[in-house]
């Protein structure tokens, strides 16, 4: 499992260890299911910064634009995770997600504000050497084609649709890249042309997802690019 990130509020630990003594003092074995852990992403290309919320509690304000929470630890269980706006009281969403025991999570909010939505994936990967890095790419891009993913020149990602974890499962699996810097480029599945294109040096040890955010075509603040999440910083 990952290493978490220590990022925590003294409200959600005394919520969660609350939990966890109602879980122990309903087990007749008196055993404990392994821990579970999820973090948040704010990936919504046009949802502004983002209240977070599990069962009604708050787990984060003002969630910018491409930051995540990192880890939260909790009892295993079906969570209501809601999402409102920073700048108001408007609720965007109320969403019901499961975590199974012994697994970590990233939530990503993603899609237009109008039609915001969570995509739920599992970060199996196992933290690498301190020579390699550990890597992979989403497609979270509300208009975009289905995109490749090309480092220096070579695809490394292939084909990836948007939000196409439910139907493939594997796309959430991690590949592994040695540290460096590396050029990243958006391009259109199977051809060489370039929708988008930056630098990023990755560290030894760590894992990252990259995932396309944005709008195809559109500018700023709100246009197509990539981000990272660093998932054992």
């Amino acid at each position: 499992m990952l290493s978490m990130k220590k990022t925590i509020f003294a409200s959600l630990i005394v919520l969660f260890a609350a939990a966890a003594v109602v879980s122990c003092n309903n087990d007749k074995n008196n055993t404990t299911p392994p821990a579970t852990s999820f973090g948040v992403v704010n990936a919504s290309p046009d949802a502004g910064s983002l209240d977070v919320y599990l069962n009604a509690n708050p787990l984060v304000y003002n969630l910018a634009p491409g930051a995540d929470t990192g880890y939260f630890t909790v009892v295993p269980g079906t969570y209501t995770l809601s999402f409102a706006d920073s700048a108001g009281t408007t609720s965007l969403l109320d969403q019901q997600v499961n975590f199974a025991p012994g697994v970590a999570y990233s939530v990503f909010a993603i899609d237009s504000v109008s039609h915001l939505q969570t995509a739920v994936v599992p970060d199996s990967a196992a933290v690498p050497s301190a020579d390699s890095v550990e890597a992979r790419f989403l497609n979270f891009s509300p208009n975009a084609p289905a995109l490749d993913l090309a480092i220096n020149g070579n695809v490394a990602f292939s084909g990836r649709s948007y939000n196409d974890i439910g139907a493939n499962p594997t796309a959430a699996h991690f590949t592994y890249l040695t540290p460096g810097t590396y050029t990243l480029e958006l391009r259109v599945a199977g051809t060489s042309t370039v929708l988008y294109t930056t630098s990023v040096t990755v560290t030894g040890g760590k894992v990252y997802t990259f995932y396309a955010k944005g709008f195809t075509g559109d500018t700023g603040a709100e246009a197509l690019s990539i981000g990272t999440v660093v998932h054992n910083e």
